[in-house]
């Protein structure tokens, strides 16, 4: 399988080479939410529905200077889509995230890489669940194919918990002979949900015949855990591009809302320390707007940080989220929050 992407013209790998650092979007179902739409409503079924909003969205990460920008496809797979009866509408909801992006950043005049959001499927693949591998490869690869041909620059593999499926879906990329990046969530002491660690993110990366663009953490319970995951990230394979996008916090309701404990102020130190880990990608996730991802962009053009942090200074400098003494209040949240 394999499909012609025209409209794509900006490389990570380049932009990386003349900058150094890139900056990456925030957190989309946020921005959405914060524009009006609905509890429960699917955010892929705007680019159709209601194009304007997610114009919006993008505009507002874009004004604020990022480099990188993901289409509103994270959860715009067959599995995730049935359940809101869209399982049928995966090429026209993908295209469309696609193409609306493309157009939007080929009018700014600088590069910007256009990246498409490839986030899970929802269930747990065999043996622990129900999703066969060839099942999953062919769930990513319809979805995949349409954002190729509606333009994106890269997949971006993200907020993978296993490896079953992290393989599955890197597999389905390779397909289309388009620049992949892959991120997990680190999120349960260091490991990811189903106990996959951050070294073991990078020796899976070097084993690959085709090496990603980049690998790293994005999601979590905040800024802390994703820093110390990058620093680990590096400490394993030093010369991979390494991705920080990270949390704002848990959420909490607070007068009928989501709220997040970590602004915009706190974005210069999570910069400097990611920097110092190893990252070279940094934006980041639920909870953040374009006013977190203008505090990055400063950060970075204005940083002199060089490689080197420890864990005690992480752990001094970025408060970590308090954990719930039962995690499954931690998955309700997650639900809550609904990819804000």
């Amino acid at each position: 399988m394999s499909s012609s992407n025209p409209a794509a013209n900006t490389s990570p790998d380049r932009l990386l080479s003349e900058t150094g650092i890139l900056v990456a979007d925030g957190g989309m179902g946020t921005s959405l939410f914060a524009l009006g739409m609905p509890p429960g409503a699917c955010p892929e079924l705007l680019n159709v529905e209601c194009p304007e909003m997610v114009i919006e969205a993008h505009s507002g990460f874009l004004d604020a200077g990022c480099d990188i920008v993901l289409t509103n496809t994270f959860g715009a797979n067959r599995r995730r889509l049935a359940l809101h009866g869209l399982q049928d509408r995966v090429a026209e909801l993908n295209m469309a995230a696609a193409a609306l992006l493309r157009r939007l950043a080929g009018r700014l005049g600088r590069p910007v890489v256009v990246a498409g959001s490839v986030g899970p499927t929802g269930d747990l693949l065999a043996p622990l669940g129900p999703l066969e591998h060839g099942a999953a490869v062919d769930v990513f690869a319809e979805q995949i194919d349409a954002l190729v041909r509606g333009g994106v620059d890269v997949v971006w593999i993200e907020t993978m918990s296993s490896r079953e499926e992290l393989e599955a879906a890197y597999e389905a990329a390779l397909l289309f002979q388009t620049p992949v990046v892959a991120t997990m969530s680190f999120d349960t002491h260091g490991r990811t949900m189903m106990g996959f660690r951050p070294e073991q993110l990078a020796a899976w990366s070097r084993a690959q015949a085709v090496l990603p663009a980049a690998v790293g953490a994005n999601c979590g319970v905040g800024a802390g855990d994703v820093v110390l995951a990058v620093s680990e990230l590096a400490d394993a394979d030093p010369g991979t591009a390494i991705v920080a996008k990270a949390n704002c916090g848990l959420p909490a309701y607070t007068e009928g809302h989501l709220a997040y404990p970590h602004g915009p102020e706190m974005m210069p130190t999570y910069v400097d320390l990611a920097i110092r880990a190893g990252a070279r990608l940094i934006g980041a996730c639920c909870g953040s707007r374009p006013g977190h991802i203008a505090a990055i962009r400063e950060a970075v053009d204005c940083t002199r940080s060089t490689r080197g942090v420890t864990r005690e200074e992480i752990a001094r400098r970025l408060p970590h989220a308090p954990r719930p003494s039962r995690p499954s209040t931690v998955r309700r949240e997650r639900r809550r929050a609904a990819r804000t």
